[in-house]
């Protein structure tokens, strides 16, 4: 069983309640569409999330440093690839994707977040890359002092523009009370995904749930036992896998909405910026939004920093903690943490499916 550290401060954890929970917009191929026209005079095509997540990806791999990030606009069905030259924008441009010739390439960009790393880690803020607005977003939250705001600002002035500043009303915290799910070492979490692990099967959680207790029990503090952690890991990363103790145990691949029905779970996703997603809590029920930055590294405070999140405006609230997000019928995130509520809003950050996966050999 493999432990990075255990969250001291982990009191009553909870998660978005699904025995079986899962995700990923379900997208057919994209279509041609008549009508707009990019600079270079060329058709732009009406692209799905899938199509274009799947020609976004596969981009960005051939354009190289031509490339500095994508999205997907789903209010005009378009994938927008931002490049650095107009090389690399004709060759987008040919897959009936919108070229936006930018000013930062990806690599400085990444070079942007390893040195808000190294001279700014303050806890109570997050980054990511944003790719509509080609530039570092940062979060201070409301924790963060006035030291630590100039901190902040004068890093972000030293990079020539490439950084965004804001403030949060809320505080980033793993989201740790209520629900309704699996219980064990006075924590209570939420069950997030089932899979499947050299064919017994396992489910996903959050790590800071994992942490919190080696074995777990359905029902209520103390029932009837459900399972044993595998591997836990947080922070750095916020996941944790647990066996059932139970081989025939009947876990299927779906969702609970927390309205009576379910939504199947196919497969997992990789998150891309624009994409619509939704997530089920056991406290706030299900809720839905888009991600707006992937790779975010959250600093929770206490030593507690995470690194390779996905950012969303998806809604959620203490006791949906390490619950699903999913698009569709795919599975893309486990609920982390964040700041904000159902009622003000905020930033959310989860952990990416297919990183947990594969860190732990688990398959849906």
């Amino acid at each position: 069983m493999s432990h990075r550290r255990v969250n001291k401060r982990t009191g009553a954890l909870i998660g978005a309640g699904a025995v079986a929970i899962a995700a990923a917009a379900t997208l057919l191929p994209h279509a041609n569409a008549s009508g707009a026209k990019d600079k270079g005079d060329q058709e732009v095509r009406a692209y799905t999330q899938r199509s274009a997540s799947r020609v976004g990806t596969s981009l960005a791999a051939d354009l190289g440093g031509g490339g500095a990030g994508w999205f997907y606009d789903g209010e005009r069905r378009q994938l927008v690839m931002n490049v650095t030259d107009e090389s690399s924008a004709e060759r987008v441009r040919a897959e009936g994707a919108v070229a936006r010739v930018v000013e930062n390439s990806t690599a400085e960009l990444k070079a942007v977040t390893g040195t808000l790393s190294d001279e700014a880690s303050v806890p109570g803020t997050s980054w990511s890359i944003d790719p509509k607005t080609n530039k570092v977003s940062v979060i201070a939250d409301r924790t963060v002092t006035r030291g630590g705001l100039a901190q902040l600002t004068a890093a972000a002035e030293s990079m020539d523009g490439m950084v965004t500043v804001k403030r949060s009303a809320g505080e980033f915290k793993p989201f740790a009370e209520g629900g309704d799910a699996i219980f064990g070492g006075g924590s209570r979490c939420s069950l997030g995904f089932n899979v499947t692990l050299q064919g017994e099967p396992a489910f996903l959680t959050a790590g800071h749930c994992g942490n919190a207790s080696q074995t777990w029990a359905s029902d209520q503090e103390g029932g009837q036992p459900l399972g044993t952690v595998v591997e836990s890991v947080f922070p750095e990363s916020d996941f944790a896998l647990v066996k059932y103790d139970d081989p025939a145990t009947d876990a299927p691949s779906s969702v609970d909405l927390q309205n009576g029905s379910q939504q199947e779970i196919t497969q997992a996703a990789e998150a891309s910026v624009g994409m619509q997603v939704a997530r089920s809590g056991s406290t706030t029920g299900t809720s839905e939004g888009t991600v707006t930055g992937l790779n975010a590294t959250v600093n929770y405070g206490n030593g507690d920093i995470v690194n390779g999140l996905i950012q969303t405006d998806v809604c959620a609230e203490p006791g949906d903690s390490g619950g699903a997000m999913f698009s569709g019928d795919a599975a893309v995130g486990l609920t982390s943490g964040g700041s904000g509520d159902c009622t003000s809003g905020g930033e959310t950050f989860f952990q990416p499916v297919t990183d947990a996966l594969s860190a732990t050999g688990a398959e849906l």
